[in-house]
């Protein structure tokens, strides 16, 4: 993995990988951090694939100006829990308390708190989701697990393993409930066929809205930030 940047005001980083399993030069960036990762296949030389980059310039910087302003999780903001806006405010004793307009929170270390209450909060929904969509099925999981993952909201490996994003927890509960049958469904079709969507429908029933709503809003996921960064 190579680490270079387009020239200009400002620079921006490149990330490069060469892939055995990529068949095109290919450019990703980071809801989460806006990382910029160009990737190429072995018979491509380095090269190519920077000039692909620069011809590219001029999207890479669109989409990294369009990204949400990261927000510091701090006493007074607003963050969405469940697709509800609450306010977070500071609460006595040792508990995360959630109210109807408000995400109460501890003092001290707060932000951290509040990303452990929420990863809990999510293994739950998640967990009772995929109880009852994997028993619809008629296909059991094997592990659940949670991420902050970058580029994707779920997964599901061969071997049965679902994996979420945890921040999935801020947005409206179907969003939440769509990407669990959508990962569920894999265990039964490994791929997006037609027989895998049907699945989907199934299980979920109409899913264009979630779906849409993730496309159009999901970068707002990943624009509260809860661990401090250094300066």
């Amino acid at each position: 993995m190579g680490r270079h940047a387009l020239p200009g005001t400002p620079s921006v980083p490149l990330v490069l990988r060469k892939s055995s399993r990529a068949r095109r030069i290919s450019l990703r960036i980071s809801q989460l951090d806006g990382r910029v990762t160009l990737t190429y296949p072995q018979f491509v030389a380095e090269t190519e694939a920077l000039n692909f980059a620069q011809q590219k310039e001029a999207w890479i910087r669109q989409h990294l100006e369009e990204r949400p302003t990261p927000a510091e999780v701090r006493f007074g903001q607003t963050i969405p829990v469940e697709g509800a806006p609450r306010r977070i405010v500071p609460v006595s004793g040792r508990r995360v308390l959630l109210r109807p307009d408000e995400v109460a929170v501890p003092e001290g270390a707060e932000a951290r708190r509040l990303a452990r209450f929420f990863k809990e909060l999510a293994r739950d929904r998640f967990t009772s989701a995929c109880d009852d969509y994997s028993a619809m099925l008629g296909r059991s999981y094997s592990t659940l697990t949670l991420r902050d993952t970058r580029s994707r909201w779920g997964s599901c490996s061969s071997a049965g393993g679902l994996m979420f994003s945890w921040r999935l927890i801020l947005a409206p509960p179907e969003v939440l409930h769509y990407v669990a049958a959508h990962e569920v469904a894999h265990l039964a079709e490994m791929n997006h066929s037609p027989a895998f969507w049907e699945n989907v429908e199934q299980l979920f029933g109409p899913y264009k809205n979630p779906r849409r709503w993730l496309r159009d809003n999901g970068a707002e996921l990943h624009r509260y930030r809860f661990e401090r960064r250094a300066a």
